[in-house]
């Protein structure tokens, strides 16, 4: 078993002829032996199928060369997004028979490029839950310490991609899903624009505020995958029609010149962080000062204003796709996700029509400061991962986060490997940029990503 590759390096190698995709899947497979009894990163393990796509992908890259970056590259699918032919569980009892006649929007974009999909990766149920084990499938578990939580709700996705056990992975964001596990497992989780990415063929948790995110290694990786899922959809009632663009065009672009916005009470009055996530804030601060970066103080309505506004909403809308289950079948969900659905039958219509009414004050509270900065520092998580057998401390930790404001906003947000704490678990901070400046704020990224004093995790 050879050192995990990236996206990108996996890549060059199968396009040079270095590498051929029978080769990468049999090493993944080989890491997935290691590590799946220990992480539990797939609901569904599908090799055996891979590896006829692998082998039919040798061949036509031997005829033609490549499709695209990811032709013949393993990717993994979090088990609320649909794979022909396959379940789509939502890692819960209720839909263990809920077999998919077609491909997802995204599935099908990556299968057009020439992925491949070696299984179904965990979720927390109806990517609303927590960790729970009162569940057909146990909870993923994070790569660097097992005994630790690796977030959610896309869990599964960053096992998978923080171990190296897969190159890339899609997750899904509704008030962070991406970003937190990316924060706890150490890696690179970007919600893109509200709109950029169709969520056709994904269960959905909450309509107006999900969105299907890049899970990878690197940023370059996570530019990769974003150019081949974005898209206009108009099957996805919330697609934008947004022009095509290549999402890698500003990686080497650098910091020089960018005026950021530091949103320091987030993390300092809002919800004080843990000191070691606070410190790697502060560090990241002066690392991009120090690459050329403008960087100032932004104040933005309050963290606990967002929050609100973000479970008024998304608990609402959970709770109309989730009505009927809940009234006819609510012993089947897992405890956490039952007690988390539950509160959203007494939220009224007054109520979830006051919260749209406030979100849009403040999505123009943070257009304002956008009309002042080019993008905005903040947190991601608070905390670094506590264990995930302390159901108390998973329940504090779990909305101590900024994550939720820019679903609110459906601003583009991607977060990033800070360094590690004195226990060896990830650290992390966040990106924001303006509307449809995914490429830049990758671009940002990637930037900050190259001056970091840290280089990729010791996986394995």
């Amino acid at each position: 078993m050879s050192a995990p590759f990236t996206l990108a390096m996996a890549a060059e190698a199968i396009a040079a002829k270095r590498l051929s995709p029978v080769e990468l899947l049999a090493d993944c497979r080989a890491r997935s032996e290691v590590l799946q009894p220990k992480l539990h990163a797939f609901v569904l393990e599908l090799w055996d199928s891979a590896a006829a796509d692998a082998r039919a992908a040798e061949a036509e890259i031997a005829r033609s060369g490549p499709r695209s970056p990811l032709h013949g590259v393993p990717v993994g699918i979090k088990d609320i997004i649909d794979l022909k032919g396959q379940v789509t569980t939502c890692h819960s009892r209720i839909l263990l028979d809920n077999r998919r006649a077609a491909d997802a929007a995204v599935t099908a974009k990556l299968r057009a490029a020439g992925a491949i999909f070696p299984g179904k990766l965990a979720t927390h149920e109806f990517a609303i839950g927590g960790p729970a084990f009162d569940l057909p499938f146990p909870p993923a578990r994070n790569p660097w310490n097992p005994g630790h939580h690796p977030g959610g709700s896309s869990s599964g996705s960053g096992a998978a991609v923080g171990s190296g056990l897969l190159p890339a992975a899609l997750g899904t964001d509704t008030g962070g899903s991406v970003r937190h596990p990316a924060s706890h497992c150490g890696i690179v989780g970007l919600k893109p624009t509200y709109g950029l990415v169709s969520r056709r063929g994904v269960f959905p948790l909450a309509f107006t505020l999900d969105h299907v995110g890049p899970m990878t290694r690197t940023v370059a990786d996570n530019a990769i995958l974003l150019n081949a899922i974005a898209g206009h959809d108009p099957e996805d009632p919330g697609s934008a029609a947004h022009p095509p663009e290549d999402f890698a065009r500003h990686l080497g672009r650098g910091l020089k010149g960018l005026r950021i916005g530091f949103v320091r009470h987030f993390h300092e009055t809002d919800q004080p962080a843990h000191p070691e996530m606070a410190g790697a804030l502060e560090q990241a601060a002066r690392l991009l000062a120090a690459e050329g970066a403008l960087v100032r103080d932004v104040t933005l309505p309050s963290l606990n204003e967002f929050a609100g506004v973000n479970r008024t909403i998304l608990t609402s809308e959970a709770a109309a796709i989730h009505e009927p289950w809940l009234r006819e079948r609510p012993g089947d969900y897992a405890h956490v996700t039952r007690r988390r659905l539950l509160p959203g039958l007494f939220i009224t219509g007054p109520d979830y029509v006051q919260a749209q009414r406030r979100r849009r004050q403040l999505v123009a509270a943070v257009e304002a400061a956008f009309a002042e900065v080019d993008l905005l520092l903040t947190a991601s998580s608070m905390d670094p991962a506590c264990r995930i057998d302390d159901a108390a401390e998973v329940e504090r930790t779990y909305p101590r986060q900024a994550r939720t404001p820019f679903n609110v906003t459906g601003h583009p947000a991607v977060t990033l490997p800070a360094g590690l704490s004195a226990d060896g678990l990830p650290l992390s901070i966040q990106l924001v940029g303006r509307y449809f400046g995914d490429a830049a704020l990758l671009g940002a990224a990637a930037g900050y990503e190259r001056a970091a004093p840290w280089t990729l995790p010791a996986l394995g």
